[in-house]
C-alpha cells in the first residue's frame, strides 16, 4: 500500500517510515507545493485529521497524518496538543525542553509529579472520504537534566518505563521505536490496514 505522508519534518517521517515499511506501507514524501496545514484543532485526533485531509485532497491519494503530545501530571495535562509549540510558535526543540523543564521548577514538580505520557494519534484518510485512525501511548516521567544524544523533539528529557531509567535519547531507534508511542500507534496502523473489513493493503 502507498500512502503520502502529511508531514514534512524528517525527524518524523524517518521513524514513521521504520516502522511502516517493514510492514509493507510504502510511503510517498508529501509533494513540496502543498503548503503547510495550520494545526488549529483542539484535540491531536483533530489537528492528525486535518493534515491528512488536506494531502489527500491536494494530491488525489490517500495520506497518512499523525499529531503528538507530551503530558506532564505536574502541569495538568500541558504541554498536550501545543507540545510543538510550547515555546513560541518557531520553538527549536531545544526551546521546547528548555520551556518545559523551567515550567516543571516553577510548579516545583519532583517524585511523581514528573510523571507523564506522550501519546500519538496516526490517521489515514481516503479520497473517497474512508479514514482510520488508531492511537499509542507510552507512560514514563521527566528527568531533571537532559540526557543522550539520539531521537529530537523531548526524547532527551523523557524516560520511558520500560527504559530501565534511560531517556528516548539514550536509546537505539530500534529499542526507542520498541516501546514509545509512535512505534505502537505505528504498528497498530499497519495491522490495521492489513486486517480491517474495508482496508485492502493491496488497494491505492
Amino acid at each position: 500500500m502507498r500512502l503520502v505522508v502529511a508531514s514534512a519534518n524528517p525527524d518524523k517521517v524517518a521513524e514513521i517510515a521504520a516502522i511502516l515499511e517493514p510492514l509493507g506501507v510504502e510511503l510517498q514524501p508529501r509533494p513540496p507545493q502543498v503548503p503547510e496545514v495550520v494545526e488549529d484543532a483542539p484535540s491531536l485526533e483533530g489537528n492528525a485529521r486535518l493534515k491528512a485531509v488536506a494531502i489527500a485532497e491536494a494530491t488525489g491519494l490517500p495520506s497518512v497524518a499523525d499529531d503528538t503530545g507530551l503530558e506532564v501530571d505536574a502541569l495538568d495535562g500541558a504541554p498536550g496538543v501545543r507540545s510543538a509549540r510550547f515555546a513560541g510558535e518557531d520553538a527549536t526543540y531545544a526551546d521546547n525542553v528548555a520551556a518545559l523543564l523551567a515550567e516543571l521548577d516553577r510548579v516545583g514538580a519532583a517524585g511523581e509529579g514528573r510523571r507523564a505520557r506522550f501519546r500519538t494519534v496516526a490517521y489515514v484518510y481516503w479520497p473517497d472520504g474512508r479514514e482510520l485512525v488508531v492511537d499509542g501511548t507510552v507512560e514514563g516521567r521527566i528527568v531533571e537534566h537532559p540526557r543522550g544524544d539520539r531521537g529530537f523533539g523531548y526524547d532527551p528529557v523523557f524516560a520511558p518505563e520500560e527504559g530501565r531509567g534511560r531517556t528516548f535519547a539514550e536509546m537505539s531507534a530500534e529499542e526507542k521505536h520498541a516501546v514509545s508511542h509512535r512505534g505502537r500507534a505505528f504498528r497498530a496502523l499497519g495491522a490495521a490496514l492489513t486486517e480491517r473489513d474495508g482496508f485492502d493493503p493491496s488497494a491505492g
